[in-house]
């Protein structure tokens, strides 16, 4: 599939490190959570999540309901956790996703099959290319996957892993021979994946590793960035591609990841990072997304002109620290976007 350069492409400018006239913005989790349409949207048709990111129709509506708010970018609404239920390992959401049989030995990783998503995910196809005939010449859209090392803490524990992993920790310290085993496969796994969402007109693709700050320095170093690098290798030369680590404050390792933008939190000094590393890879965020849930107007209003003034209009695209949190005010959702599109390049003579 064809994918044409969107009318509106601040974002994919500001990936390739040029200098927008306003900063491009989006969240993660837009689609959905906080947005009162989406919440009657989920009340209307009754189904339980599995079911519904299995829904193109209702998936490619819940994912154009940010654009009424002018983001710059529509993601693809789907879970991470997708791609492992042709694997053999099947999430329900009860409402949180649940394994019944947690992947902790090494004939458990050997059943996990690789298959082509074409065959397996054809729902997620059709919900890309359904969004690119209704929105795909205005604004780009965004594909994703989950990070090797996070969907395999999923796998290990059964679960979200919260903000303890303990089994999984457990698996990093005692057989790191058979972690690395199951993260090869997720890593092809996961090539696979983006790739078919690439080919059905993702314009941009990014890849979450949403357990990076539950590792230390050398945990991530050997378990999570190598993985990333075989990935972006991988993908070079296709879309633009971001990498999320959450909370991950070692921007040198995240930058010679091959991503071609560094979503970054809020343990990272924006301004300096893209002073370092701004001649070779753009970058993403960092606004407090508790701050967005929490905040006064006034502080949240600072933030964004901040975030905004550090990224200084170059290489760089407005985003979180990690997803929308359930509480944040849809009006504070909208106002971030207000700024950005009110807050312009000063143009020089």
């Amino acid at each position: 599939m064809s994918c044409a350069v969107p009318k509106n492409d601040l974002l994919l400018r500001a990936a390739r490190r040029e200098r927008t006239e306003r900063t491009p913005v989006w969240f993660m989790r837009q689609a959905g959570r906080s947005d009162p349409e989406y919440i009657k949207l989920r009340e209307k048709c009754g189904l339980e999540l599995h079911d519904l990111f299995r829904h193109p129709d209702l998936a490619t509506e819940i994912s154009l309901l940010p654009a009424r708010i002018g983001v710059d970018a529509i993601i693809m609404f789907q879970d991470i956790l997708t791609p492992l239920s042709p694997m053999g390992a099947h999430f329900e959401f009860h409402p949180g996703p649940v394994l019944h049989n947690p992947i902790r030995t090494e004939s458990q990783i050997d059943a996990l099959r690789l298959y082509q998503p074409q065959e397996e995910l054809s729902f997620v196809g059709r919900t890309l290319q359904q969004l690119g005939s209704a929105i795909g010449s205005e604004l780009p859209i965004l594909g994703f996957a989950g990070a090797p090392l996070t969907l395999a803490f999923f796998l290990i524990e059964g679960k979200s892993p919260g903000d303890r992993a303990t089994i999984s920790r457990a698996l990093i310290r005692e057989q790191p021979g058979l972690l690395h085993k199951l993260l090869d496969k997720l890593a092809d796994m996961t090539i696979r994946y983006l790739n078919y969402q690439i080919e059905n007109g993702a314009h941009a693709v990014q890849l979450f590793e949403s357990m990076a700050d539950l590792l230390t320095p050398a945990e991530y170093e050997e378990f999570a960035h190598p993985y990333h690098a075989r990935i972006f290798d991988a993908l070079a030369g296709s879309v633009p591609t971001i990498l999320f680590a959450k909370e991950q404050p070692n921007v040198n390792l995240m930058a010679r990841s091959g991503a071609d933008v560094l979503s970054v939190g809020t343990c990272v000094d924006l301004e300096s990072a893209a002073r370092t590393h701004g001649q070779h890879v753009s970058f993403q965020g960092n606004l407090d997304n508790r701050l967005l849930a929490g905040g006064r107007t006034h502080d949240i209003e600072q933030a964004v002109r901040n975030c905004i003034a550090a990224g200084n209009h170059q290489g760089h695209i407005l985003n979180l620290n990690h997803g929308l949190l359930r509480e944040t005010p849809f009006e504070n959702v909208r106002l971030v976007v207000d700024i950005c599109k009110e807050t312009r390049l000063a143009l020089t003579a």
